[in-house]
């Protein structure tokens, strides 16, 4: 009797414990799906919450493997799949939510409407950190906000995660960019192109400072709570702000005094409800079109964590367990 091929999977079974590498069942590609080998899956906080079982957004049970965040190369493709072949290498936010699986694995099948060819000038590493962090801060600019060549934006929090994509795609598209960050972190957004503003410092003093009091033409806040409070009060008369992470209770009066509008961005929804996947593959296109025209450039975190050292790459992102804090997104080598 012929065995099922197996591969090397990462599996979390219970909230905050240990990681466990078993041979499980190889996937096999189903129509307008393609088969990846992995190279590198990206860990994102959302991540760890799940594997902390603190995401109940993310509909992931464990046991589970996870992982959202993936760069590899096309094994096989599966029926009706155009625009990638064997070989092909490949990234995309893919799984890792609800019933799709995780990149923490050897392979992962996924949906061909979410991947794009990686940047060419990108190692797998840095294309693996991306996609969330892409598709999140381009949701927000591009599609909700609209920004224009020549608006003034300011990105809260934009050392990070989100932020640090966010300043580049606004400075590739022609704004004047100003980020807040913690002291540490001021070099780095200089050498993006974007003016820093300590975080510390009270939003009416830099809201005067650079803006003559009038306020930004558009905030992105990534952090929530008092950070969107202050995002509300930053932004100029009809202009927009939009979070990633707007789900708390907020006072709408200093928005709704600047006729000033909102958008919340919910990058979950799509791959939960599978509405608008063709977009997330045409985001990650431009991105990579970006990546290759030296507009953007992922920040990495340059210690390298294995499947074996899953759970040391978690702590990394949280600081948990003594672990130094990542300076800029952790991937996961897996090939």
């Amino acid at each position: 009797m012929t065995r099922s091929p197996t591969m090397l999977a990462a599996i979390a079974d219970t909230a905050n414990g240990p990681f466990t590498l078993r041979n499980v069942a190889r996937p096999t590609t189903g129509a307008g799906e393609v088969l990846i080998r992995v190279h590198a899956s990206g860990t994102n906080p959302l991540d760890t919450k799940i594997h902390a079982g603190e995401a109940a957004h993310a509909r992931r049970p464990l046991p589970a493997v996870l992982g959202m965040d993936v760069a590899g190369v096309v094994e096989q493709v599966g029926a009706g799949v155009t625009g990638f072949a064997p070989g092909d290498e490949v990234y995309g936010l893919i799984g890792g939510v609800g019933a799709l699986p995780g990149t923490q694995a050897q392979y992962v099948a996924a949906d061909a409407r979410l991947l794009a060819h990686k940047p060419a000038n990108l190692t797998m590493r840095e294309a693996a950190i991306l996609p969330l962090v892409v598709i999140t801060a381009w949701e927000g600019l591009i599609d909700r906000a609209a920004i224009r060549p020549g608006d003034s934006v300011l990105v809260q929090g934009g050392a990070g995660g989100v932020g640090h994509v966010a300043v580049q795609i606004a400075l590739a598209h022609g704004a004047r960019v100003f980020a807040t960050a913690f002291a540490a972190d001021h070099d780095y957004l200089r050498a993006l192109g974007a003016t820093p503003i300590d975080a510390t410092l009270d939003m009416d003093l830099y809201v005067a400072e650079h803006t003559a009091g009038r306020g930004f033409d558009v905030v992105y806040d990534t952090g929530g709570g008092a950070l969107l409070d202050a995002s509300f009060r930053a932004v100029r008369r009809f202009g927009h702000v939009v979070s990633c992470l707007g789900w708390g209770a907020h006072a709408l009066a200093p928005l709704s005094f600047k006729q000033a509008t909102y958008s919340g961005v919910f990058t979950l929804h799509t791959l939960l409800a599978d509405e608008g996947r063709t977009h997330y593959g045409e985001i990650l296109s431009a991105a990579a079109a970006m990546a290759e025209g030296g507009h953007l450039l992922p920040r990495l975190d340059p210690r390298q964590f294995t499947m074996n050292q899953i759970g040391d790459a978690y702590d990394a992102v949280t600081g948990r367990n003594g672990a130094r804090r990542a300076q800029g997104k952790i991937a996961i080598t897996i090939a």
